[in-house]
């Protein structure tokens, strides 16, 4: 990138990996005043500003450079003051300028005023005015997905609702394979590191700057070893149901700092938890969260694994691997056709369902994640039960394996690779 004055023109580099969710944007930005990119640093916003807003883009703003902030400060009505489309990266650097935004779209409503983009959420951040209802569509950004990396069609989720039990995949990707893809993360700078070495030091750097930088942002945050300390007890425990309580006594913090915490790491897109589902909606906000990280290569560093050794006996593969597999769903939730939430399931007689996915019409798909390359009936358990809770809203319960085939296990029950998650074309 180079900037001459205000304006801004391009150096392509190439190439350059595709995103899904472009489209998205692209189609906010006809129909809607102020477009937010919201993702977590590093995952591509910058970039993918600059392929969606293309010859439109008059003027590229840098909260995270310090001449840009003080600007904004300053005088946010002129710094936001453009009569074409206006970029402004990491908005929750200034969020006072979302009044001036507010007040610039309320004067001329035209759509695509305004590309934003943002590294926490950001309104869970009590500094941000809520200036903008009706008038921003918000697009998260992920890391990559395993098919924007291969080149594959990430269909999975629309697939499966539409097929059900009818879908099938065959895979030739292996235990090994898995593995790589789980240490190695979507993170686009780590993707590029082939060597294990480089890519552990930028993972190591990327946290630390998360918790020096954006943390200190966001919250006043007094022990800043006993977070870094949490964010590897987290990811030890990745994709497990998680409560503040049960953290006290290990770190030595109260429970309301302990929320504070966890709360502040998904403001900042490090973490992401997953509600409980109950078809009562008053339950769904009180049960336990599950817990994931947005990136499978950070939590891999953070445990200090490595590819070679999350094969060995004991080691951790099943948690991450099922903490892998619910990422790459939240990312497809983001593109697919089929409008659908995540959750998990966890009933009082301790049956559960690794992921849930549930369309707007009340049709259900469970999930389980299972390492082994082989299945058994027994691990259809919760999906069966969630089945006879559900009736004809039941789509079909799906054990995502290690295996290479398609596998009946009863009525709409299936055992499928885990890589029918990316190569699946969606109908």
């Amino acid at each position: 990138m180079q900037i001459e004055g205000s304006v801004i023109s391009w150096v392509v580099p190439v190439p350059l990996t595709p995103r899904r969710v472009a489209a998205q944007v692209d189609a906010a930005l006809a129909d809607t005043r102020v477009v937010l990119i919201n993702g977590a640093r590093q995952t591509g916003k910058s970039t993918l500003v600059r392929i969606v807003a293309g010859d439109r883009l008059a003027a590229w703003r840098d909260l995270d450079r310090e001449r840009d902030r003080n600007a904004a400060l300053a005088d946010p009505t002129g710094f936001v003051d453009s009569m074409d489309l206006l970029a402004i990266d990491e908005i929750q650097r200034v969020p006072d300028l979302l009044l001036a935004i507010k007040v610039s779209v309320d004067e001329d409503p035209r759509p695509g005023r305004y590309l934003l983009t943002g590294s926490s959420r950001l309104f869970g951040m009590i500094a941000a005015p809520d200036a903008l209802p009706g008038r921003m569509e918000t697009v998260e950004l992920w890391p990559f997905s395993q098919g924007e990396m291969d080149g594959q069609p990430d269909g999975f989720v629309d697939a499966v609702f539409a097929s059900g039990p009818e879908l099938r995949h065959r895979s030739a990707v292996t235990r090994a394979d898995y593995a790589a893809r789980i240490v190695r993360g979507g993170l686009p700078e780590a993707v590029t590191r082939e060597d294990p070495r480089r890519r552990q030091r930028f993972l190591d750097a990327y946290v630390q700057a998360l918790v020096d930088r954006d943390v200190r942002q966001l919250s006043d945050i007094q022990h800043k070893g006993e977070l870094r300390k949490l964010v590897r007890l987290l990811a030890g425990r990745s994709s497990t149901v998680i409560a503040a309580n049960a953290l006290e006594s290990t770190l030595g913090l109260s429970r309301p700092t302990v929320a504070r915490y966890l709360r502040v790491l998904e403001e900042i897109f490090l973490i992401k938890r997953i509600p409980g589902w109950s078809r009562n909606l008053g339950t769904r906000t009180t049960a336990a969260p599950k817990l994931i990280f947005v990136d499978s290569g950070i939590a891999s560093n953070e445990i200090s694994v490595e590819a070679r050794s999350l094969l060995r006996p004991g080691a951790p593969f099943g948690p991450l691997l099922e903490s892998f597999v619910i990422s790459e769903l939240a990312r497809q939730l983001t593109w697919s056709r089929q409008r659908a939430d995540l959750y998990h399931y966890r009933d009082q007689k301790q049956y559960e369902v690794d992921a849930v996915l549930e369309n707007r019409s009340g049709q259900v798909v469970g999930i389980e994640v299972k390492a082994a390359s082989t299945v058994r009936s027994d691990d259809f358990r919760g999906l069966r039960r969630l089945a006879d809770r559900l009736g004809d809203d039941f789509v079909a319960g799906v054990v995502l394996y290690t295996g290479d085939s398609t596998l009946p296990f009863g009525d709409k029950m299936r055992a499928m690779p885990v890589s029918a998650l990316w190569q699946v074309e969606a109908p």
